[in-house]
C-alpha cells in the first residue's frame, strides 16, 4: 500500500536502468492485466497463466522490477487505496520539505535544482535554445530524454497504450518549443538517464538540474508537484489551493497534463478529487507502473 513514508534508505540497489529495462515489457503486460481485473483480485496463478510464465518466474520478474509482489502491487493500485491517499494533502504540500528532511534517507525530489525560463523565453517558443535528445531504456520502457547545457528540459515515455512510435513521441515533445534547434545526441542525454532512474545516485551533492519551460502559471504548478513526497498523492484542487488559486482546478489539470518532465516532476502523483487515477499523458498503464515502483522504493526504505 502507498503510505506516508518519504525516505529512501542508503543501502545500494541494483540499477533499474540496467536491469529494469529488460523486465519492463513483461511487467507492463502484467500491470495491464492487473489494472483491468483488479476488482476480481486475481492471484499469482491467474497472472502467470495470462503471462505464459510459471508462477515462480512471474513472481521473480515482477518483484525484481518494482520491489513488490504482484499481490502487493494489486493492493497499491486499487481505487480504494487511491482514495485513502487524499487525506489533507494541502497541508502535506506546505510541509513536504520538512517531512522529507526529517529522516536520514534520501528523497530525490528534495535534491532537484530547477531553473525556470523567463516569460520572454517561453513566448519565443524556444527560439535560441539548442535541445539535445536521445531515446533510452528505463525501468518504465522506451524513454525520450531532452536536455540543454543547463539541465533536463524533457522526459517523455513512448506510449504503448496508444501504439505510439518514437517519432510520434519526439514530435509530441518538440511541438512544445517549435522554434528551438534539436540535435540527436544520446551520448549527452545518457548521463541524465542514469542519475534520474537509479536511486543509488540520488544525492544532495549532485542534484538533478531541470530547465522548466512554460508559462508562469505552469511553472508554479510544476514546482508544486516537486513538493509531493514519494508515496503520496494529491488532487488538482489541493494544488489549486496551494498556489492561491482555489477556483482554478481545471487550469491546474491542464498544466499538470502539459508537464514536460515526467517522473522527476511527478504529475503521476496527482489524482482526481474522487480518488480515481484520472488521465496520464503517457498512458494509465505507465501511471500505475510509476506508482507501484515508487511504492516498492518506499517500502524498501
Amino acid at each position: 500500500m502507498l503510505n506516508a513514508a518519504t525516505a529512501i534508505d542508503d543501502k545500494p540497489r541494483r540499477s533499474p536502468v540496467s536491469g529494469g529495462a529488460k523486465d519492463y515489457e513483461a511487467v507492463r503486460r502484467a500491470i495491464s492485466f492487473l489494472s483491468e481485473h483488479w476488482t476480481d483480485q486475481p492471484d499469482l496463478d491467474d497472472l502467470a497463466r495470462h503471462m505464459g510464465l510459471s508462477p515462480a518466474h512471474c513472481q521473480k520478474v515482477f518483484k525484481r522490477w518494482c520491489g513488490l509482489s504482484p499481490k502487493e502491487f494489486l493492493q497499491a493500485i486499487t481505487i480504494d487505496n487511491a482514495r485513502g491517499l487524499l487525506d489533507g494533502s494541502a497541508s502535506l504540500l506546505d510541509c513536504a520539505h520538512e517531512v522529507g528532511l526529517s529522516g536520514s534517507g534520501r528523497l530525490h525530489d528534495l535534491f532537484v535544482d530547477h531553473i525556470a525560463m523567463t516569460p520572454g523565453d517561453y513566448k519565443r517558443r524556444g527560439e535560441g535554445l539548442e535541445i539535445s535528445y536521445g531515446f533510452h531504456g528505463s525501468p518504465f520502457g522506451d524513454t525520450l530524454v531532452m536536455a540543454t547545457d543547463r539541465g533536463i528540459a524533457g522526459i517523455a515515455f513512448v506510449n504503448e497504450d496508444s501504439c505510439q512510435t518514437r517519432q510520434e513521441a519526439l514530435e509530441d515533445m518538440t511541438r512544445r518549443w517549435p522554434n528551438a534547434r534539436y540535435r540527436e545526441q544520446p551520448a549527452f542525454t545518457a548521463q541524465h538517464v542514469a542519475q534520474v532512474f537509479t536511486p543509488a545516485q540520488w544525492s544532495a551533492e549532485q542534484p538533478v538540474r531541470l530547465v522548466l519551460i512554460g508559462t508562469d502559471f505552469e511553472v508554479r504548478v510544476w514546482e508544486t508537484l516537486l513538493k509531493i513526497p514519494m508515496g503520496r498523492a494529491v488532487s488538482y484542487a489541493d494544488i489549486a489551493r496551494h498556489i492561491g488559486k482555489p477556483s482554478a482546478s481545471r487550469a491546474v489539470g491542464s498544466a499538470v497534463g502539459r508537464n514536460p518532465i515526467s517522473f522527476v516532476v511527478p504529475c503521476h502523483r496527482v489524482l482526481r478529487g474522487d480518488g480515481s487515477l484520472g488521465g496520464y499523458h503517457w498512458g494509465l498503464t505507465r501511471k500505475r507502473a510509476l506508482i507501484g515502483w515508487e511504492t516498492g522504493q518506499v517500502a524498501a526504505g
